[in-house]
Protein backbone atom coordinates (compact mmCIF):
# COMPACT_ATOMS: atom_id res chain seq x y z
CA UNK A 1 0.00 0.00 0.00
CA UNK A 2 2.85 2.40 0.87
CA UNK A 3 4.49 1.70 -2.50
CA UNK A 4 1.23 2.41 -4.35
CA UNK A 5 0.82 5.69 -2.44
CA UNK A 6 4.36 6.74 -3.40
CA UNK A 7 3.66 5.95 -7.04
CA UNK A 8 0.41 7.93 -6.95
CA UNK A 9 2.16 10.91 -5.32
CA UNK A 10 4.89 10.80 -7.98
CA UNK A 11 2.35 10.76 -10.81
CA UNK A 12 0.36 13.61 -9.28
CA UNK A 13 3.53 15.59 -8.65
CA UNK A 14 4.71 15.15 -12.25
CA UNK A 15 1.28 16.18 -13.53
CA UNK A 16 1.24 19.33 -11.40
CA UNK A 17 4.79 20.24 -12.47
CA UNK A 18 3.84 19.65 -16.10
CA UNK A 19 0.83 21.98 -15.81
CA UNK A 20 2.90 24.59 -13.95
CA UNK A 21 5.55 24.50 -16.67
CA UNK A 22 2.94 25.02 -19.37
CA UNK A 23 1.55 28.04 -17.51
CA UNK A 24 5.02 29.55 -17.17
CA UNK A 25 6.05 29.21 -20.82
CA UNK A 26 5.44 32.91 -21.71
CA UNK A 27 7.85 34.05 -19.01
CA UNK A 28 10.54 31.44 -19.69
CA UNK A 29 10.65 30.98 -23.45
CA UNK A 30 12.14 33.47 -25.90
CA UNK A 31 10.29 34.51 -29.03
CA UNK A 32 11.96 33.37 -32.31
CA UNK A 33 13.73 36.64 -33.14
CA UNK A 34 15.41 36.63 -29.70
CA UNK A 35 17.05 33.24 -30.26
CA UNK A 36 20.65 33.76 -31.38
CA UNK A 37 21.86 31.03 -33.71
CA UNK A 38 25.52 31.67 -34.56
CA UNK A 39 28.36 31.77 -32.03
CA UNK A 40 31.35 32.66 -34.26
CA UNK A 41 31.75 36.05 -35.92
CA UNK A 42 31.90 36.32 -39.69
CA UNK A 43 31.87 38.77 -42.58
CA UNK A 44 29.71 38.37 -45.68
CA UNK A 45 32.39 38.57 -48.37
CA UNK A 46 30.47 37.52 -51.49
CA UNK A 47 26.84 37.73 -52.59
CA UNK A 48 25.10 36.63 -55.77
CA UNK A 49 21.34 36.47 -56.23
CA UNK A 50 20.08 34.79 -53.05
CA UNK A 51 23.35 33.18 -51.93
CA UNK A 52 25.97 34.55 -49.56
CA UNK A 53 29.46 33.45 -48.64
CA UNK A 54 30.52 33.89 -45.03
CA UNK A 55 34.15 34.27 -43.97
CA UNK A 56 34.66 33.42 -40.30
CA UNK A 57 37.01 35.58 -38.28
CA UNK A 58 40.13 33.69 -37.12
CA UNK A 59 40.56 32.56 -33.53
CA UNK A 60 44.30 31.87 -33.81
CA UNK A 61 47.23 34.16 -34.59
CA UNK A 62 48.42 31.84 -37.36
CA UNK A 63 46.42 29.96 -39.99
CA UNK A 64 47.23 27.45 -42.71
CA UNK A 65 47.28 29.08 -46.13
CA UNK A 66 44.83 26.68 -47.82
CA UNK A 67 41.28 27.91 -47.01
CA UNK A 68 38.36 25.56 -46.40
CA UNK A 69 35.08 26.23 -48.21
CA UNK A 70 32.01 24.48 -46.79
CA UNK A 71 29.16 23.72 -49.17
CA UNK A 72 26.18 23.37 -46.85
CA UNK A 73 23.11 21.31 -47.72
CA UNK A 74 20.30 22.75 -49.83
CA UNK A 75 17.92 21.60 -47.07
CA UNK A 76 17.79 23.60 -43.80
CA UNK A 77 20.31 26.35 -43.09
CA UNK A 78 24.01 26.43 -42.24
CA UNK A 79 23.48 27.41 -38.56
CA UNK A 80 23.69 23.81 -37.32
CA UNK A 81 27.46 23.96 -37.88
CA UNK A 82 27.74 26.71 -35.24
CA UNK A 83 24.61 26.48 -33.10
CA UNK A 84 26.31 25.83 -29.74
CA UNK A 85 29.76 27.09 -28.73
CA UNK A 86 30.67 23.77 -27.08
CA UNK A 87 29.49 21.74 -30.07
CA UNK A 88 30.44 24.12 -32.88
CA UNK A 89 32.05 22.55 -35.95
CA UNK A 90 33.14 26.00 -37.11
CA UNK A 91 34.72 26.99 -33.79
CA UNK A 92 36.69 23.75 -33.67
CA UNK A 93 38.07 24.32 -37.17
CA UNK A 94 38.98 27.92 -36.33
CA UNK A 95 40.69 26.84 -33.11
CA UNK A 96 42.76 24.46 -35.25
CA UNK A 97 44.05 27.33 -37.38
CA UNK A 98 41.90 26.62 -40.44
CA UNK A 99 40.61 29.54 -42.54
CA UNK A 100 36.89 28.81 -42.93
CA UNK A 101 34.30 29.98 -45.48
CA UNK A 102 30.65 28.89 -45.53
CA UNK A 103 28.19 29.02 -48.43
CA UNK A 104 24.70 30.06 -47.36
CA UNK A 105 22.39 29.07 -50.24
CA UNK A 106 19.77 31.55 -49.05
CA UNK A 107 16.03 31.42 -49.69
CA UNK A 108 15.05 30.77 -53.33
CA UNK A 109 12.12 32.73 -54.73
CA UNK A 110 9.62 31.80 -57.44
CA UNK A 111 12.01 33.36 -59.96
CA UNK A 112 14.55 30.65 -59.09
CA UNK A 113 12.29 27.77 -60.13
CA UNK A 114 14.46 26.90 -63.14
CA UNK A 115 17.82 26.78 -61.35
CA UNK A 116 19.39 23.33 -61.45
CA UNK A 117 22.66 21.49 -60.86
CA UNK A 118 24.42 23.50 -63.56
CA UNK A 119 23.68 26.86 -61.92
CA UNK A 120 24.47 25.64 -58.41
CA UNK A 121 27.71 23.86 -59.34
CA UNK A 122 29.16 25.71 -62.33
CA UNK A 123 27.94 29.20 -61.41
CA UNK A 124 27.33 29.74 -57.68
CA UNK A 125 29.79 27.25 -56.21
CA UNK A 126 32.45 27.99 -58.81
CA UNK A 127 32.11 31.75 -58.32
CA UNK A 128 32.43 31.35 -54.56
CA UNK A 129 35.58 29.28 -54.88
CA UNK A 130 37.06 31.69 -57.40
CA UNK A 131 36.43 34.52 -54.95
CA UNK A 132 38.14 32.62 -52.11
CA UNK A 133 41.13 31.83 -54.31
CA UNK A 134 41.48 35.51 -55.20
CA UNK A 135 41.21 36.61 -51.57
CA UNK A 136 43.70 34.04 -50.33
CA UNK A 137 46.06 34.20 -53.31
CA UNK A 138 45.83 30.44 -53.87
CA UNK A 139 44.95 28.24 -56.84
CA UNK A 140 43.05 25.59 -54.89
CA UNK A 141 40.89 25.27 -51.80
CA UNK A 142 39.87 22.45 -49.51
CA UNK A 143 36.17 21.79 -50.12
CA UNK A 144 33.79 20.19 -47.64
CA UNK A 145 30.22 19.27 -48.48
CA UNK A 146 27.57 18.13 -46.04
CA UNK A 147 24.59 15.96 -47.00
CA UNK A 148 23.14 17.31 -50.27
CA UNK A 149 25.95 19.88 -50.17
CA UNK A 150 28.30 16.90 -50.19
CA UNK A 151 26.81 15.81 -53.49
CA UNK A 152 27.26 19.31 -54.94
CA UNK A 153 30.88 19.38 -53.69
CA UNK A 154 31.51 15.95 -55.22
CA UNK A 155 30.09 16.96 -58.60
CA UNK A 156 32.11 20.17 -58.49
CA UNK A 157 35.34 18.30 -57.68
CA UNK A 158 34.74 15.98 -60.63
CA UNK A 159 34.15 18.89 -63.03
CA UNK A 160 36.73 21.33 -61.62
CA UNK A 161 39.47 19.17 -60.05
CA UNK A 162 42.09 21.84 -60.77
CA UNK A 163 40.50 24.09 -58.11
CA UNK A 164 40.12 21.54 -55.30
CA UNK A 165 43.12 20.58 -53.20
CA UNK A 166 41.21 18.31 -50.79
CA UNK A 167 37.62 17.01 -50.80
CA UNK A 168 35.77 16.25 -47.56
CA UNK A 169 32.41 14.56 -48.12
CA UNK A 170 30.31 14.41 -44.94
CA UNK A 171 27.27 12.13 -45.31
CA UNK A 172 27.07 12.77 -49.07
CA UNK A 173 24.20 11.40 -51.17
CA UNK A 174 25.97 9.37 -53.85
CA UNK A 175 24.32 6.01 -54.60
CA UNK A 176 20.58 6.62 -54.46
CA UNK A 177 19.66 3.00 -55.09
CA UNK A 178 21.54 1.89 -51.99
CA UNK A 179 19.89 4.49 -49.76
CA UNK A 180 17.37 2.65 -47.58
CA UNK A 181 16.02 5.63 -45.64
CA UNK A 182 12.37 6.68 -45.59
CA UNK A 183 13.30 9.83 -47.54
CA UNK A 184 14.88 7.73 -50.28
CA UNK A 185 11.93 5.34 -50.43
CA UNK A 186 9.55 8.26 -50.87
CA UNK A 187 11.78 9.90 -53.48
CA UNK A 188 11.93 6.78 -55.63
CA UNK A 189 8.18 6.41 -55.93
CA UNK A 190 6.52 9.73 -56.72
CA UNK A 191 6.02 11.72 -59.91
CA UNK A 192 8.44 14.58 -59.35
CA UNK A 193 7.75 16.08 -62.80
CA UNK A 194 4.07 16.50 -61.96
CA UNK A 195 4.85 17.80 -58.48
CA UNK A 196 7.20 20.52 -59.73
CA UNK A 197 4.80 21.41 -62.54
CA UNK A 198 2.05 22.01 -59.97
CA UNK A 199 3.89 23.62 -57.03
CA UNK A 200 7.08 25.02 -58.59
CA UNK A 201 9.73 25.29 -55.89
CA UNK A 202 9.55 22.52 -53.30
CA UNK A 203 7.97 24.16 -50.23
CA UNK A 204 9.33 23.73 -46.69
CA UNK A 205 6.06 22.09 -45.66
CA UNK A 206 6.82 19.08 -47.86
CA UNK A 207 10.29 18.82 -46.36
CA UNK A 208 8.79 19.02 -42.84
CA UNK A 209 6.45 16.18 -43.77
CA UNK A 210 9.32 13.98 -44.95
CA UNK A 211 11.30 14.65 -41.77
CA UNK A 212 8.31 14.09 -39.49
CA UNK A 213 7.63 10.57 -40.74
CA UNK A 214 11.24 9.46 -40.19
CA UNK A 215 10.74 9.28 -36.42
CA UNK A 216 7.10 10.28 -35.92
CA UNK A 217 6.85 9.82 -32.15
CA UNK A 218 10.29 11.21 -31.37
CA UNK A 219 9.82 14.22 -33.68
CA UNK A 220 6.25 14.79 -32.57
CA UNK A 221 4.90 14.07 -29.10
CA UNK A 222 8.09 12.98 -27.33
CA UNK A 223 10.22 16.06 -27.96
CA UNK A 224 7.50 18.40 -26.68
CA UNK A 225 6.93 16.28 -23.58
CA UNK A 226 10.66 16.55 -22.86
CA UNK A 227 10.49 20.28 -23.46
CA UNK A 228 7.70 20.83 -20.93
CA UNK A 229 9.39 18.55 -18.41
CA UNK A 230 12.67 20.47 -18.67
CA UNK A 231 11.31 23.99 -18.72
CA UNK A 232 13.33 24.88 -15.61
CA UNK A 233 16.54 23.77 -17.33
CA UNK A 234 17.74 26.92 -19.08
CA UNK A 235 20.44 25.08 -21.05
CA UNK A 236 17.94 22.51 -22.32
CA UNK A 237 15.40 25.18 -23.29
CA UNK A 238 18.00 27.27 -25.10
CA UNK A 239 19.23 24.27 -27.11
CA UNK A 240 15.65 23.19 -27.89
CA UNK A 241 14.69 26.65 -29.18
CA UNK A 242 17.78 26.90 -31.37
CA UNK A 243 17.05 23.56 -33.02
CA UNK A 244 13.37 24.46 -33.50
CA UNK A 245 14.29 27.79 -35.09
CA UNK A 246 16.81 26.03 -37.33
CA UNK A 247 14.14 23.59 -38.48
CA UNK A 248 11.53 26.34 -38.92
CA UNK A 249 13.81 28.34 -41.20
CA UNK A 250 14.09 25.58 -43.81
CA UNK A 251 14.04 27.29 -47.23
CA UNK A 252 12.27 26.02 -50.35
CA UNK A 253 14.27 24.12 -52.96
CA UNK A 254 14.30 25.37 -56.58
CA UNK A 255 11.93 23.24 -58.62
CA UNK A 256 14.40 22.26 -61.34
CA UNK A 257 17.14 21.38 -58.85
CA UNK A 258 14.68 19.28 -56.85
CA UNK A 259 13.51 17.49 -59.99
CA UNK A 260 17.06 16.78 -61.18
CA UNK A 261 17.96 15.58 -57.71
CA UNK A 262 15.07 13.15 -57.28
CA UNK A 263 15.26 11.75 -60.81
CA UNK A 264 19.02 11.79 -61.28
CA UNK A 265 20.23 10.69 -57.85
CA UNK A 266 17.42 8.61 -56.33
CA UNK A 267 15.37 7.28 -59.24
CA UNK A 268 17.96 6.82 -62.02
CA UNK A 269 21.12 6.76 -59.86
CA UNK A 270 23.11 8.57 -62.54
CA UNK A 271 26.05 9.75 -60.41
CA UNK A 272 26.95 6.32 -59.05
CA UNK A 273 26.55 4.73 -62.49
CA UNK A 274 28.88 7.25 -64.18
CA UNK A 275 25.98 8.52 -66.32
CA UNK A 276 25.46 12.01 -64.90
CA UNK A 277 25.81 15.15 -67.00
CA UNK A 278 25.78 18.71 -65.63
CA UNK A 279 25.90 21.61 -68.05
CA UNK A 280 26.61 19.15 -70.90
CA UNK A 281 29.71 17.95 -69.01
CA UNK A 282 30.12 14.33 -67.99
CA UNK A 283 30.50 13.94 -64.22
CA UNK A 284 32.98 11.11 -63.69
CA UNK A 285 34.01 10.31 -60.12
CA UNK A 286 37.28 8.98 -61.53
CA UNK A 287 38.23 12.61 -62.20
CA UNK A 288 38.41 13.15 -58.45
CA UNK A 289 42.11 12.49 -57.95
CA UNK A 290 42.79 14.92 -55.09
CA UNK A 291 42.87 13.56 -51.49
CA UNK A 292 39.35 12.54 -50.39
CA UNK A 293 37.99 12.13 -46.87
CA UNK A 294 34.54 10.50 -46.66
CA UNK A 295 32.64 10.69 -43.36
CA UNK A 296 29.73 8.35 -42.69
CA UNK A 297 27.41 7.91 -39.69
CA UNK A 298 26.10 4.43 -38.84
CA UNK A 299 22.90 5.80 -37.30
CA UNK A 300 22.13 8.24 -40.11
CA UNK A 301 18.36 8.18 -40.73
CA UNK A 302 18.54 10.77 -43.55
CA UNK A 303 21.39 9.38 -45.66
CA UNK A 304 22.13 5.72 -45.04
CA UNK A 305 25.84 4.72 -44.85
CA UNK A 306 25.44 2.46 -47.89
CA UNK A 307 24.49 5.53 -49.91
CA UNK A 308 27.61 7.52 -48.95
CA UNK A 309 30.35 4.87 -48.83
CA UNK A 310 30.46 4.13 -52.59
CA UNK A 311 32.19 7.48 -53.08
CA UNK A 312 35.30 6.15 -51.37
CA UNK A 313 35.59 3.27 -53.85
CA UNK A 314 34.56 5.17 -56.98
CA UNK A 315 36.95 8.14 -56.91
CA UNK A 316 40.24 8.13 -58.80
CA UNK A 317 42.21 9.34 -55.77
CA UNK A 318 44.96 7.18 -54.30
CA UNK A 319 45.02 9.21 -51.09
CA UNK A 320 41.59 8.54 -49.63
CA UNK A 321 40.12 7.92 -46.19
CA UNK A 322 36.78 6.48 -45.13
CA UNK A 323 35.70 7.02 -41.52
CA UNK A 324 32.54 5.43 -40.09
CA UNK A 325 31.18 6.84 -36.83
CA UNK A 326 28.63 5.38 -34.36
CA UNK A 327 26.40 8.45 -34.38
CA UNK A 328 23.68 10.08 -36.46
CA UNK A 329 23.33 12.60 -39.29
CA UNK A 330 23.40 15.69 -37.07
CA UNK A 331 25.42 14.02 -34.32
CA UNK A 332 28.35 13.73 -36.72
CA UNK A 333 28.64 17.52 -36.99
CA UNK A 334 26.99 19.05 -33.91
CA UNK A 335 27.56 17.05 -30.75
CA UNK A 336 30.03 16.37 -27.96
CA UNK A 337 30.86 13.13 -29.75
CA UNK A 338 31.74 15.08 -32.89
CA UNK A 339 34.06 17.37 -30.94
CA UNK A 340 35.91 14.46 -29.36
CA UNK A 341 35.95 11.90 -32.16
CA UNK A 342 35.14 13.36 -35.58
CA UNK A 343 36.82 16.76 -35.73
CA UNK A 344 40.27 15.90 -34.29
CA UNK A 345 40.81 13.34 -37.06
CA UNK A 346 39.48 15.67 -39.74
CA UNK A 347 41.49 18.75 -38.73
CA UNK A 348 44.68 16.69 -38.58
CA UNK A 349 43.91 15.29 -42.04
CA UNK A 350 43.21 18.74 -43.52
CA UNK A 351 46.30 20.35 -42.03
CA UNK A 352 48.61 17.55 -43.18
CA UNK A 353 47.39 18.02 -46.77
CA UNK A 354 47.35 21.82 -46.85
CA UNK A 355 50.00 24.45 -47.51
Amino acid sequence: MALQNNINETIIGDFLNFNRNIAEIPSKVSVPHEVKMDTCEYDVVYEEDRIRMLHYKPLTSKQISTPLVISYAIVNRYHIFDIDPKKSWIRNLLDSGIDVYMIDWGTPTKMDKFLGFDEYVNDYLDNCIEDVCDRSSVDKVSLQGYCTGGTLATVYSALHPEKVKNLIATAPIIDGWKDTTVVSNIAKKFDVDKMVEVVGNMPPEFIYYCFSILKPFEQGIEKYLKFFQNLDNEKFVNSFLKIEKWLAETPPIPGELFKQWIKGIYQENLLAQDKMFVGNQHVSLKNITMPVFTQVAVGDHLVSPECSMPLHYAVGAEDKNLEIYPTGHVGMIASSYSQKNVLPTLTKWIKSRSD
